[in-house]
């Protein structure tokens, strides 16, 4: 199948990694490892487009392009990655319509709250508008699940389960070594955490983190905390870990995803608040290889953190119950080596993405064969 791709949010090219740009690429890479041709369509990123009119008539421009290029070589499906009020498809809905594509949303959102505040009823509208047009739109998220519900019939819709690729994210006994080496951990339990240093919810997470690590050493526990990341905000992080925690916290930069499963290797726990977030792809890999997690209670982590057998999730900004979840795996080693076991077989039963695309693949040739039909 010949497959038009388009990510408004954020390209798939785009420099800042984030949890939403490893779902897409792992959604573009393994349609295309399995046989199917998928070209870009566009690079146009439509975050906040609506109160930009200057990308706006970009934006129309980029219609009649594709309009034109699609006309002469054509595919046989549109799929967008990631619809929703901030970054709404303004591209797909207009061409698909006019060369009658096949179009189909993968991770549509539907926000009705949105629609009541003057800043974001421009994107509420385009977004809406978008879902309509799509013959099918699929959501990893539970919570968009049933939002949609109230926009689309059952029929035009579906949920695919979020996942990695679990061989990728497997405890390394060999990088355990080396890195516990590295970072002088000795037989301390490590707990790690890691997200970006952007100032907004991930590095008020991450202070969250240094923070309770504080407090527990100051009731005795015995810990190497190591944080992956980077970007602004480090020197306000360094600074804090450095008063708060002194030799007991290693910083040690971004990461590429590819070297992650070493660094997971290396920890004994993962932590980190995840304070809004909309799933959290750290806490699948983290999970994969053996690392109980402990998180916030909101958001999408519960659709991938099993309460009370892979981690701990406490109520968000119960600051009391976090830092005792985190107590508690420290101090009982059994407890979070059998929480670790269990996370592992969890990722590799519910969350495995070869596994769970393959539903995704078969979506797509219903589509495809039943378009115009979807009224």
């Amino acid at each position: 199948m010949h497959i038009g791709f388009y990510a408004p949010f954020k390209p798939l090219a785009h420099p800042s990694p984030s949890g939403d740009l490893v779902i897409a690429t792992g959604l573009h890479d393994y349609l295309q490892a399995r046989g199917h041709r998928l070209s870009i369509l566009s690079t146009l990123r439509c975050r906040w487009i609506y109160w930009q009119p200057w990308r706006l008539a970009q934006a129309f421009a980029e219609r009649r392009r594709l309009g034109r290029r699609l006309a002469r070589r054509p595919v046989d499906l549109w799929l967008t990655y990631h619809c929703y009020y901030k970054a709404p498809d303004l591209l797909g809905p207009a061409v698909t319509a006019k060369l009658d594509i096949p179009y189909l949303i993968f991770q549509g959102s539907y926000a009705t709250r949105v629609r009541r505040q003057w800043r974001t009823r421009p994107g509420f509208e385009l977004n809406r508008k978008a879902l309509l047009a799509a013959d099918m739109v699929l959501t990893n998220r539970r919570d968009d699940h049933v939002n949609l519900q109230r926009l689309l019939p059952a029929k035009r819709l579906g949920y695919i389960r979020p996942g990695i690729h679990p061989a990728r994210f497997a405890r390394d006994e060999a990088a355990r070594r080396e890195m516990r080496t590295a970072w002088q951990a000795d037989d301390r339990p490590v707990i790690l955490s890691a997200a970006m240093f952007r100032p907004d919810v991930k590095t008020e997470g991450l202070v969250r983190v240094i923070e309770s690590c504080a407090r527990l050493r100051d009731q005795g526990h015995d810990f190497l905390l190591v944080i992956a990341g980077e970007g602004r905000e480090r020197k306000r992080l360094t600074d804090l870990a450095g008063n708060r925690l002194g030799k007991d916290v290693l910083l040690v930069g971004q990461i590429p995803r590819r070297q992650m499963a070493r660094f997971y290797s290396g920890g004994d726990l993962f932590v980190f608040p995840g304070i809004n977030e909309s799933l959290g792809m750290v806490f699948l890999e983290a999970q994969s290889c053996r690392l109980p997690v402990v998180a916030f209670d909101n958001g999408g982590i519960p659709e991938v953190v099993m309460n009370g057998e892979t981690g701990f999730l406490t109520p968000l900004f119960d600051q009391d119950a976090f830092d005792q979840a985190v107590a508690t795996l420290l101090a009982e080693k059994e407890t979070r080596q059998r929480m670790g076991r269990r996370a592992a077989g969890y990722i590799r039963e519910q969350h495995d993405l070869e596994r769970n695309y393959r539903q995704l693949e078969k979506i797509l040739d219903r589509v495809v064969a039943g378009h115009g039909q979807k009224r």
